[in-house]
């Protein structure tokens, strides 16, 4: 799991394809690489991928097929910059919410605009997953946790403030750019939690409590 905070940005400096998989290698000094051992998950542009070599600025990870079909990873070049974010631990505080690292789809910029000191940025989600973004829910954008400030039909609008800005690979985008979406955990399982009810009453204080989303005895 992953908070959706970003520690670094990092480098795209190596791709060998082999069949239909990826082996890529990512120029990773801004992050703390003394903790990290083989088999450790560290989330690049949202995407989660599995440490299989390192040393103390780099890293290398295997990419399948399938998830070069389903974000933007198969797209990548040698000196892309990345989002990247270690692996959260109990001992992190939670100050974006949780990521699973498991991307939903692409995105696309449409448009960016200078809104105060921040940048307003529209992004068209794919049909499928309009559903699962909320005004003022959570959503992850390569990685990055943010907040949802409009949707409207087709697309879904964000504010990235300068510190952000600053700190991740919003800075480079810009109209026609794809991005890597992951949504709500939560809008997920709720989903899940209708299409599995046996009684089709929808979400109700009782199935809430029964799947664990609320304490029972709460009002």
């Amino acid at each position: 799991m992953f908070t959706g905070l970003i520690q670094s940005i990092g480098e795209i400096t190596e791709l060998h394809r082999d069949n239909n998989d990826l082996r890529i290698r990512i120029d990773s000094r801004g992050l703390d690489m003394s903790v990290v051992e083989l088999g450790d998950s560290i989330a690049v542009n949202g995407v989660c991928l599995t440490v299989v070599a390192f040393d103390n600025t780099s890293f290398r990870a295997d990419v399948s097929a399938e998830t070069l079909a389903n974000t933007t990873l198969g797209n990548w070049a040698s000196g892309q910059r990345v989002n990247m974010e270690k692996a959260l631990t109990f001992s992190q505080p939670l100050g974006g919410h949780l990521v699973s690292g498991h991307v939903d789809g692409t995105g696309k910029i449409l448009s960016r605009e200078q809104d105060g000191r921040s940048v307003r940025f529209s992004i068209q989600a794919p049909g499928e997953l309009e559903k699962y973004i909320a005004r003022k829910g959570s959503i992850c954008i390569d990685g990055t946790s943010l907040t949802v400030n409009a949707v409207v039909a087709g697309h879904f609008e964000i504010n990235i403030v300068p510190h952000t800005l600053d700190q991740t690979i919003f800075q480079q985008y810009r109209p026609g750019v794809l991005v890597n979406l992951e949504v709500d955990l939560i809008a997920r399982y709720l989903e899940q939690m209708l299409i599995s009810s046996k009684d089709s009453k929808g979400v109700s204080l009782e199935s809430l409590q029964q799947y664990g989303f609320v304490k029972p005895g709460s009002r």
